[in-house]
């Protein structure tokens, strides 16, 4: 994906609240700068890829081992890659389930936020669809990683996450999942 339509998945977003509407203007005007704005090691304002996982069951959340609090998977894009498979990427890696893209690919949400060693996060976070099955997180990873009902979700999720996942839940019932 080049930048010009980064840019447009951005915009095409319906903000669910005030800070995504604040987060969508940040995250658009750093991608102005003069430099590659998924790099971390030459910005300590980097963009993100994450992935809301949903199936039947409803959403995925994993207790971060760092931060410990209820995120959905995401990390960093490696040198090269599109956002969209890194959220892929890193969600196989912390889940262990196999996941597609919704169809069209969806860049549901973005969310600006402090990431570690000072760092800022200008995450974008898309949608990706599982099959019910139980996530399987390899040993390097966080083994708390489950399924929870939307309502669930929300009330377990780092509070600014609420937001997105009512959103989500609106959304997802016209939404074909995987068997």
């Amino acid at each position: 994906m080049n930048h010009d339509q980064l840019v447009q998945q951005i915009r095409a977003i319906e903000p669910v609240d005030e800070r995504e509407a604040s987060s969508i203007s940040a995250t658009l005007e750093r991608l102005n700068w003069d430099d590659d704005p998924f790099d971390e090691q030459g910005n300590p304002h980097h963009l993100t890829a994450s992935a809301f996982v949903i199936s039947q069951r409803g959403v995925i959340l994993h207790l971060h081992r760092r931060l410990a609090i209820w995120v959905q998977p995401g990390g960093h894009v490696d040198a090269g890659e599109d956002p969209a498979a890194a959220a892929v990427r890193e969600t196989i890696e912390e889940t262990g389930l196999d996941v597609v893209h919704l169809d069209p690919l969806t860049l549901f949400h973005v969310d600006v936020h402090p990431g570690p060693r000072g760092h800022t996060h200008y995450d974008l976070r898309y949608v990706l669809l599982a099959s019910p099955q139980d996530p399987a997180p390899p040993p390097s990873e966080s083994p708390d990683v489950f399924w929870f009902p939307y309502d669930q979700a929300v009330s377990r999720c780092e509070p600014s996450l609420a937001a997105a996942l009512g959103k989500l839940a609106s959304r997802s019932a016209g939404w074909k999942m995987r068997d």
